[in-house]
């Protein structure tokens, strides 16, 4: 069923806009009539105009929006209720109106006989490959109930370690901005007032207090060019990173910084085994399944070993070999796959690898966040103490000399 934004006014006069889920056009109109909204516009929303009509209807989708509408999806069909009948109740349930539009049109597309991993894969910025290849999975085996349970569980879980990600990071983020702003206050408009005083005195004055006083003016005079600077050399660094070469050299450095390295491995073994697991369980073949959970690692070197697991799959041999000479994947990962393939019971194993990882990348990450307070709260008391003895060094030789 179509949906479709209207603007008008009520019967009190008062403007009103919103949208309306109708079979055609005239049923739009007399649905808004019978509520006693006067129509000034109204048209059908589509994903594409949603994505630029404004605020409201271009907002992106929320991951966590998605898992909320995957659960709900699930819990409907195992009730035993229809497809289309699904999607017209989550249509009317979800609150996000540009999730409401896209709904809409997918339902339309199965209510006309499409399969719903093929109306899914139309919208490849809000269903990837692996939601899109799962249900088509679970449509194939007649389990997609089933499916769609698996898949909500593995986007809570990503939205899970999203939010711990964002919160480790956000302390230090904040401490840098406060920090700056505070630095440049002082720099820009502390400075200048006490420099008068140093200039009267005519003394030479120390090191550290004449950068403060040419940094001072610096930024007093070409505060623009800093703010260019910034800017460049963020647009340059983000291109280099885009590169391949940029990307290799980064994710290079990033597997030999002590702290750094640890966490990356975690997170790409962790993201790789729970990815393998999930689709493996919803009988995604194996060699599909190597070749999307490859465009999710993160590290290209790492993926790199993936692919090579997925060539000797391919040719009939294990993935256990590139993965374990490569050296990036860890001893107890690998055994525990060849276990898994030699068994037969690669998913279990899988499943194991990717709750203990998991378990120590929040670990981790609560570890690496109780490490730079200290290490941010002692960078920021250096720059004030710098600051500060700056300023007091000359005041005090003037002292000195009364």
């Amino acid at each position: 069923m179509p949906i479709y934004k209207y603007r008008g006014m009520n019967a009190v006069g008062k403007q009103v806009k919103g949208d309306i889920s109708a079979d055609s056009l005239p049923q739009a109109k007399q649905k808004l009539r019978s509520q006693g909204i006067m129509l000034t516009a109204l048209e059908e929303a589509t994903a594409k105009t949603a994505a630029s009509s404004g605020v409201s209807f271009g907002t992106p989708i929320k991951v966590e929006d998605l898992a909320i509408m995957t659960r709900q999806l699930a819990t409907l069909l195992k009730a035993r209720i229809q497809v289309v009948q699904a999607l017209e109740a989550l249509i009317e349930q979800t609150t996000a109106p540009r999730m409401k539009v896209i709904l809409a049109e997918i339902c339309q597309k199965v209510n006309e006989g499409s399969s719903l991993a093929k109306a899914l894969a139309d919208y490849p910025k809000v269903f990837n490959h692996i939601y899109v290849n799962m249900v088509d999975a679970g449509e194939s085996s007649g389990t997609l109930d089933i499916v769609l349970i698996r898949l909500a569980e593995f986007t809570e879980n990503q939205v899970r370690l999203r939010t711990r990600i964002q919160g480790a990071l956000m302390y230090p983020v904040l401490m840098c901005v406060f920090g700056g702003i505070m630095m440049g206050i002082i720099f820009m408009f502390v400075m200048p007032k006490i420099t008068s005083i140093f200039v009267s005195m005519k003394k030479e004055l120390p090191l550290q207090t004449k950068f403060c006083i040419w940094f001072s003016n610096f930024l007093l005079n070409y505060w623009y060019l800093v703010i260019i600077g910034i800017i460049g050399l963020i647009f340059l660094l983000r291109t280099y990173l885009h590169t391949t070469r940029g990307k290799a050299n980064w994710d290079k450095l990033a597997l030999k910084l002590p702290v750094l390295k640890d966490l990356v491995i975690m997170m790409n073994v962790q993201r790789f085994c729970s990815t393998l697991e999930t689709l493996l369980q919803s009988s995604v073949p194996i060699l599909v399944a190597l070749n999307i959970v490859r465009n999710l690692i993160g590290n290209v070197h790492m993926q790199a070993a993936v692919e090579e697991a997925k060539l000797s799959v391919g040719e009939g041999g294990s993935m256990t070999g590139p993965l374990k000479k490569s050296g990036l994947y860890p001893p107890m990962v690998t055994n525990m796959i060849g276990l898994g393939e030699r068994s037969g019971e690669i998913g279990p194993m899988l499943k194991i690898i990717a709750e203990n990882y998991e378990n120590q990348v929040n670990a981790k990450l609560s570890g690496l966040t109780s490490i730079l307070e200290p290490i941010m709260l002692v960078v920021m008391g250096i720059g004030v103490a710098f600051v500060v003895f700056a300023v007091l060094m000359p005041l005090m030789q003037m002292n000195s000399m009364h």
